[in-house]
């Protein structure tokens, strides 16, 4: 019972090690690519334009923007992952009949996620749709 617990334990610690150590990597990333920036501003130095946009750019990672194809595309893999836990459960139910209701529930709980992530994608690819008329027309 004991171990069952600690082994629980352990693996939530290291999943929260896991993510804070992402956290701290992206931000010691973008430090390293801002330090160029204040060196310079520290000297005094006259800053081109050109020069301190590719800077600011280069800060901000690439993947602030959301594609909408990716999350059409974890969608996907979300839905058929959900249809492959409710198979789980039936399977499962041979052997164990009162594991079908909560393997069900957590099949539908997928399946209502990946639902989610194909509507943000259809929101995503309106939203900056309007974006790119209002930005022409005006």
């Amino acid at each position: 019972m004991w171990a069952a617990a600690a082994i629980g334990v352990a693996f939530w610690l290291f999943v929260a090690a896991a993510a804070v150590a992402g956290i701290v990597a992206d931000y010691r990333k973008r430090q390293l690519a801002i330090e160029p920036l204040r060196a310079a501003i520290e000297r005094g130095q006259q800053l081109q334009p050109e020069v301190l946009s590719q800077l600011l750019k280069s800060s901000t990672p690439a993947g602030n923007q959301v594609d909408p194809v990716h999350l059409r595309i974890a969608s996907i893999i979300v839905v058929s992952s959900a249809f492959g836990i409710a198979a789980l459960g039936l399977f499962l139910q041979m052997i164990a009949p009162q594991a079908l209701f909560p393997i069900l529930g957590a099949s539908a709980l997928a399946l209502c996620v990946g639902v989610g992530l194909n509507i943000a994608a259809r929101v995503l690819t309106r939203e900056r749709a309007a974006r790119r008329s209002e930005d022409s027309g005006a």
